[in-house]
């Protein structure tokens, strides 16, 4: 197909450029960047996007660091090696892996974490600093690889009208600032959807830009998208497919076959945003780094 929106791609050109700065670095006697990730427990998602991260950091020469937890970790013990790598100035960037058990509470974790190796861009500080259009901080790795893909494709966002369907501070909430902010990728003006907005198909039927993070499968069909309008879907639920070796398959947010029929660029799932959200995380990582020397 001719208007996708080839993430893995996309994806492999910037790692490139990431890879030939870290050999760069390298070469005149520094350290390459380290990223460390946290896994608690044995989600499968969890482990699978980890396991990702880390042949994505082996790629482009970073030093990639997993440490595993059972999920009976104490939220104590948890924070304890959060602070530990926060002190260690041999590693540049922290993730730690979400959904954590219930009994650890996730904000505490997350703003623990200090705001400089935050390469997530979960921390309040690095999202007050988007919100004010400060590009000190780190952007949530997720908006920041659409954006990314966005700009290597040359989507025209100034002046567009772009919907956000679905308002989380991991997504939503950072894509529809970085997409109304005056930078390359920006300037668009936004409308955050949700589960309370009236109307949905009609608003998402105005949009020339319609970023699907929901967390419903096939949610967005081909009949609330108008003609030509560029469609990125953020969608990855595994459900279930006895047809597949592993009986499950991702599943994007929008319903592809018909919206594919009308879009003019459209993200497969998967090999869409997926690719470009650990491009993102690295990008975030290199950028820690580079302070540092």
């Amino acid at each position: 197909m001719d208007n996708l929106l080839d993430g893995k791609t996309v994806s492999n050109h910037f790692k490139q450029r990431i890879a030939d700065e870290v050999s760069e670095m390298v070469s005149n006697g520094h350290r390459p960047p380290h990223l460390v990730a946290i896994l608690v427990g044995e989600d499968g998602g969890s482990k699978t996007y980890v396991a990702a991260k880390e042949k994505a950091c082996n790629l482009v020469g970073f030093t990639g660091t997993i440490l595993r937890y059972p999920d009976t970790i104490t939220q104590d013990e948890l924070i304890a090696k959060v602070e530990e790598i926060n002190n260690d100035t041999e590693i540049d960037g922290l993730i730690v892996q979400l959904p954590l058990p219930n009994h650890i509470d996730e904000n505490l974790v997350t703003q623990t974490i200090l705001p400089e190796k935050d390469v997530d861009g979960f921390h309040d500080i690095n999202m007050g600093k988007l919100a004010k259009g400060d590009n000190s901080g780190y952007i949530s790795a997720t908006p920041l690889g659409i954006t990314m893909l966005l700009e290597y494709y040359n989507i025209e966002t100034s002046g567009k009208h772009a919907v956000v369907v679905g308002r989380s501070n991991i997504v939503g909430r950072p894509m529809s600032i970085l997409l109304s902010n005056s930078n390359k990728t920006g300037n668009a003006t936004v409308t955050v959807c949700h589960s309370r907005t009236k109307n949905l198909k009609e608003v998402c039927l105005q949009a020339d830009i319609i970023v699907a993070a929901v967390g419903i499968p096939g949610f967005v069909k081909g009949g609330m998208i108008k003609e030509g309008a560029v469609v990125i879907d953020v969608g990855t639920t595994r459900v279930d497919d006895d047809t597949k070796k592993a009986g499950w398959r991702l599943c994007g947010d929008v319903d592809f076959d018909t919206a594919s029929a009308k879009a003019s660029f459209i993200t497969p799932v998967p090999g869409g945003v997926g690719p470009m959200t650990i491009t993102g995380l690295l990008n975030n990582t290199l950028k820690a780094r580079k302070r540092t020397l």
